[in-house]
């Protein structure tokens, strides 16, 4: 009972930072029109229907969306490698997004080429990387069967297009290098109507991959021997999480920029609210964990002008991982259950 009073205390939470956000940014929105641009109402001024509906709720869904993702993807992540540091970014997924997004905004003159349709282009080029880096971690796991191995794998093909990126930005012009900077920020605010199912769609999948492996991942909590007793196909369930925390990762990256520590931080947040490891209920407990952080934190970035999301979600996060590392036996024992 105090675990579903915590998942209903967190989306009562979620729903009332949604309002905030929704009258939040530089033209002021009361929460009375807030709310009745939103079931279409009448009573407010068209000018403020078209900012909510066509800007904040976009934004809003946004944010919401890539941090139940991210945290997700990190929760599944720190039960397949049994290691509390997993997360998106360690795969090297957000590195080969990062690599292909540099590929269009750095090679000089390509942007310019591209012109129109160089927007469209940026997204596809991320999200091209992070697939052509799952590709490589799964034929991995294929030969390799490790998942300490696989880790380290990872975070090798993360450096070496952290190294690659760092070679273009090298030759890269001013203007282009300006632009990349700030992509590298993270946003939620880039993503309209227009593009919000090219978005959804990858999540959705993902979330419903992980969801139905619940129960492997319990069994995998006490490791793959364990797993395989109870009738889990371990390389096989690793394999389809990998693929489906892999899409999401690449999707937020190509369409928001990397965001740092949500996926790293959120599920500690979640199993200690929840005081338990069962995915059962780490798992919805971390994409509303996620949900809320990344809503809380794009909020904070359209009350303080030119502050970027990245170095909120850090400033959150970075004193979660270091209390993870202090707890360290703690982690563990909670982990197993």
């Amino acid at each position: 009972m105090r675990s579903v009073a915590a998942l209903a205390a967190a989306l009562i939470s979620l729903l009332v930072l949604l309002l905030v956000h929704l009258g939040t940014g530089p033209v002021p929105v009361s929460f009375r029109e807030a709310l009745h641009a939103v079931l279409g109402l009448p009573g407010v001024d068209r000018a403020l229907v078209a900012v909510v509906r066509d800007v904040r709720i976009p934004s809003a869904l946004t944010a919401m969306l890539v941090g139940a993702a991210l945290a997700s993807s990190g929760a599944v992540m720190q039960t397949l490698f049994s290691n509390p540091l997993a997360g998106p970014s360690v795969l090297g997924v957000s590195s080969g997004a990062g690599l292909g997004a540099a590929l269009v905004m750095l090679v000089p003159g390509l942007s310019v080429t591209l012109g129109a349709a160089a927007d469209a282009a940026l997204v596809l080029a991320a999200f091209a990387g992070a697939l052509l880096v799952l590709a490589v971690i799964v034929l991995a796991d294929r030969r390799l069967g490790d998942p300490v191995t696989l880790l380290i794998l990872g975070l090798m093909v993360g450096h070496l297009g952290g190294a690659l990126v760092s070679v273009l930005e090298v030759a890269a012009g001013e203007g282009a290098l300006r632009g990349f900077v700030l992509w590298g920020m993270g946003s939620f605010a880039g993503v309209g109507p227009e593009r919000m199912p090219w978005l959804a769609l990858p999540i959705a999948v993902g979330l419903f991959v992980t969801l139905v492996h619940m129960r492997a991942l319990d069994a995998m909590l006490l490791g793959d021997e364990y797993a395989r007793s109870m009738g889990v196909e371990v390389r096989a369930t690793r394999t389809r999480l990998i693929l489906a925390t892999g899409l999401m990762a690449g999707a937020c990256t190509a369409f928001c920029g990397p965001i740092a520590f949500i996926g790293l931080a959120t599920p500690h947040l979640a199993r200690a609210l929840l005081r338990s490891a069962g995915h059962r209920l780490v798992l919805p407990g971390s994409a509303l964990c996620g949900a809320l952080l990344a809503l809380a934190c794009d909020i904070l970035v359209r009350r303080v002008d030119g502050l970027p999301v990245n170095a909120l979600t850090s400033l959150i996060g970075a004193p979660v991982v270091v209390w993870v590392l202090w707890s360290g036996r703690r982690w563990a024992r909670m982990a197993t259950g």
